[in-house]
């Protein structure tokens, strides 16, 4: 696909949502590009709010955004706190995108999630296959919010002739994670447990569900570096998937993380808690034509967000 490119060279580009996983992952990502990177530093702008969130762009004037802002959780957060997943998230994409096209910045990707498409999609999931049946229930409300988002730079497109495209991830991990356990997703929440059964000697982890459920894991460098390729050379109205186009039972993920945690103990499985969608596993072979591809092997990136996670649990009372 040939599409026109987008220099990097002396832009300014605002990451929104640059302390979280990935925005912070963005901005390692452009640190090794030519441009300015622009974020809200100490000063907090809360994007719900479209005051704030003109104020900052017609004060820093970048030519480009990246949105990885958003409110983000597992399975009990979403089911807990529904208004504030559609609200916040809702709030966020519709004040960026239009506080964008009000000051007139050049390109804007919007990231989403994989969690957009249909509980029983046929596997690996098209692009095409969105809107096209029932969301799973207990991400619903979320789910609501990035699809409002893609539509909003779509109609941005349509309307006023926005450059403004949408990235859909799979399931993201690596440094930067939340490790909540009520907040967290499955590979940060499955690290903690296994990593604190190993420390106390205990024998058992418990998992939610029956661990058959099947999940693709992407690294969160190889996201920010997929950012940078779209924000270079991607213009179109599609949405386009983020992933490796592999998926692992949530049982062999345990196990995988067991092995880098030092865990030699055995899980049990709690069948009354639910097991989400059945399997989610992504089709990136638009983007793979496009010429990019994950890099990080799963075994190897589990361990370098281990390593992260050991050196801040010990200083961090917090988590």
């Amino acid at each position: 696909m040939s599409e026109p490119a987008f220099d990097l060279t002396g832009k300014t580009i605002w990451i929104a949502g640059h302390r979280g996983m990935v925005g912070s992952a963005i901005v390692r990502r452009l640190e090794n590009e030519p441009c300015t990177i622009v974020h809200c530093g100490d000063n907090r702008v809360d994007l719900r709010r479209q005051d704030e969130t003109e104020d900052f762009l017609a004060q820093n004037k970048p030519d480009a955004v990246i949105v990885a802002a958003a409110r983000v959780g597992g399975i009990l957060a979403n089911d807990t706190y529904p208004a504030d997943f559609i609200y916040d998230n809702l709030a966020i994409s519709t004040n960026v995108i239009e506080a964008a096209h009000r000051f007139n910045v050049g390109k804007l990707v919007l990231l989403g999630s994989s969690c957009i498409y249909p509980r029983l999609a046929a596997q690996p999931m098209r692009e095409d296959a969105l809107l096209t049946g029932p969301l799973e229930p207990t991400n619903e409300w979320y789910a609501i919010a990035k699809i409002a988002g893609i539509k909003l730079c779509q109609a941005y497109r349509r309307q006023h002739g926005s450059d403004f495209i949408s990235c859909m991830p799979t399931n993201l991990y690596g440094p930067g994670d939340n490790f909540d356990l009520e907040s967290s997703h499955v590979i940060p929440a499955l690290m903690r447990k296994i990593h604190d059964a190993a420390g106390n000697a205990k024998e058992t982890v418990e998992i939610w569900g029956t661990g058959t459920p099947r999940r693709e894991f992407l690294h969160v460098d190889d996201m920010a570096d997929a950012v940078v390729f779209l924000l270079r050379n991607y213009s179109g109205e599609n949405h386009l998937n983020v992933g490796t186009g592999h998926d692992i039972s949530i049982a062999d993920l345990a196990t995988t993380i067991a092995e880098v945690v030092g865990f030699t103990g055995q899980f049990t499985f709690d069948t009354s808690k639910p097991d989400g969608t059945p399997q989610k596993l992504l089709d990136v072979s638009r983007l793979t034509e496009l010429g990019w591809s994950a890099k990080t092997n799963l075994k190897q990136g589990l361990a370098q967000t281990y390593q992260w996670f050991s050196n801040r649990s010990e200083s961090d009372l917090r988590l």
